[in-house]
């Protein structure tokens, strides 16, 4: 936690994750997020208000390859750079960061949905 709180931004250049966890994380710390759209990732960030979501074309023999790596690359660091280019922006997608992870992701707001979904389907 300590290494977050230390950070102005974070970036998870993943060429997979099913939801993004880490990102959550960050986010619940206030952090901007400079993720890879790939996966679950763009469910948890959205680009232009919590941080930047960086595209990617990737091969598909299902290892999430990069077509182009060294495009991904320069991409990915040109939304780093981005990111952090503003203060004043990158606090206000981190504040967005954590409203959204604690709105739509909390345990509690899990929880209800669950309770809400199994009350769905026993009625």
């Amino acid at each position: 936690m300590a290494v977050l709180d230390a950070c102005t931004a974070f970036v998870c250049p993943s060429v997979y994750e099913p939801l993004g966890i880490v990102n959550l994380e960050a986010m619940a710390v206030g952090l901007p997020v400079v993720a890879t759209a790939t996966g679950g990732i763009p469910e948890v960030v959205v680009d232009g208000e919590t941080g930047i979501l960086v595209p990617i074309d990737q091969v598909s023999d299902g290892t999430g390859t990069p077509k182009n790596p060294e495009a991904f690359i320069a991409e990915l660091g040109g939304a780093l750079a981005d990111a952090v280019s503003d203060l004043d922006r990158a606090k206000r997608w981190g504040e967005a960061g954590r409203a959204r992870a604690a709105e739509h992701f909390s345990w509690h707001t899990i929880g209800e949905r669950t309770l809400d979904l199994y009350r769905e389907l026993t009625d």
